[in-house]
């Protein structure tokens, strides 16, 4: 276990990265709930559907701030 961000195991020191990271596990991520959310709809889960439809606007939204952090990151 590492108790920082040392990047004694990647190399990598680089918060941008890490930062770049996060944003594309939450875009993957919505992706993936867009399946989840049709599997249950094609069931008639029309509740669990909507579970995975609330999760994936979460995952949206870490994405979107990720991505204007980066920007405000990148451009000063």
């Amino acid at each position: 276990m590492t108790s920082g961000e040392g990047g004694e195991v990647t190399g990598t020191k680089d918060k941008d990265y890490n930062l770049i990271w996060f944003t594309e596990q939450c875009l993957n991520n919505a992706l993936r709930l867009e399946t989840y959310a049709q599997d249950a709809e094609r069931d008639g889960d029309s509740d669990l559907a909507e579970f995975f439809r609330r999760a994936q606007g979460e995952s949206r939204k870490g994405a979107e701030q990720a991505k204007q952090m980066l920007g405000r990151r990148l451009a000063g």
